[in-house]
């Protein structure tokens, strides 16, 4: 069957069209993209903005359209943290509606994180072991550990890129002070939650998925997308360790130099960097391998899992 996943993220809102069936690995058969920037489209009161409903509703339409253009069955629409978090979420998905007739599910930080962990496994397979996988969105830092299909641990903090940018680092480049108390405020939520996932004992593979740990992975030296996803890309900790001062040094404008580096999401680096060390040293990780599936093929794993 060909069916559609409509991704409403609070950096990216992505349409991907995958030809799938129970069994198989969905195939790509389309994709759009469009930088919505949600997380920052949140005002002092926690309402997102007139301008980004806006853009959330023409990206809605827009992809709609292609879906049906390309001959999809069904469209799978799902928002995270940014609609989630939005004290006017339930308005805006009215609003999507009205224009567009489609449900917008609202994902749970707890079903992110569950989801991702699925694709997790079904990319690496059960030869993976007990795993333990991250990811960082723009407004949520996922965890899940376990050693079924089904994680034993799933948590979601509020530690995205894009949250911690908009709350913490205000200049380009950031001031010194604010990197420190960043890197404080991050470390003390992830250990205020590590004990659920450290009490599961040692781990077969550390695992992160998704574009800030990719492109951290492909500053650090990963190969480059180009290579094709089969190719095997790490974080090692030590690599991170020694690039971070360069990466908090530098403007905007320097990090989307960089490769791997958007110039959409060059300004949320340095605070993705900063859950990924923290994240390496808490849990005490040497290496983080990249996968290329996460929540979009979670969710249509699992869609596919009921058919």
């Amino acid at each position: 069957m060909r069916l559609a996943v409509l991704d409403i993220g609070s950096n990216t809102g992505h349409l991907l069209v995958v030809d799938a069936h129970r069994g198989a690995a969905p195939l790509a058969a389309h994709s759009i993209k469009r930088a919505l920037r949600l997380s920052e489209h949140i005002d002092a009161s926690g309402k997102l903005d007139d301008e980004g409903v806006t853009s959330l509703i023409d990206f809605a339409v827009e992809a709609t359209r292609a879906a049906e253009d390309k001959g999809c069955e069904s469209v799978l629409a799902f928002a995270t943290s940014a609609i989630r978090d939005a004290t006017n979420g339930e308005k805006t998905l009215a609003a999507v509606r009205k224009k567009t007739d489609l449900e917008l599910q609202v994902l749970s930080g707890t079903d992110e994180a569950r989801l991702t962990f699925l694709a997790v496994r079904r990319w690496l397979g059960w030869n993976a072991g007990k795993l333990l996988v991250f990811d960082i969105g723009g407004g949520s830092l996922e965890i899940a550990a376990g050693a079924d299909e089904a994680p034993d641990v799933a948590q979601s903090l509020a530690l995205g890129a894009a949250r911690l940018t908009r709350d913490w680092l205000r200049t380009s480049p950031p001031k010194a002070s604010d990197v420190a108390e960043l890197r404080s405020y991050v470390r003390t939520g992830i250990a205020r939650e590590a004990g659920a996932v450290l009490r599961l004992g040692d781990m077969d593979s550390t695992v992160a998925t998704s574009k800030t740990f990719r492109s951290l992975a492909r500053i650090c030296g990963a190969a480059p997308s180009g290579e094709g996803p089969r190719i095997r890309r790490v974080i090692a900790r030590e690599a991170l360790t020694d690039t971070l001062p360069s990466l908090v040094s530098k403007s905007a404008g320097d990090l989307a130099k960089l490769p791997g580096v958007s110039a959409n999401r060059a300004h949320q680096m340095v605070a993705g960097a900063l859950v990924a060390d923290a994240v390496m040293d808490l849990f005490e990780i040497e290496e983080l391998e990249i996968c290329p599936w996460a929540l979009r093929e979670g969710l249509i794993l699992s869609t596919l899992d009921t058919l």
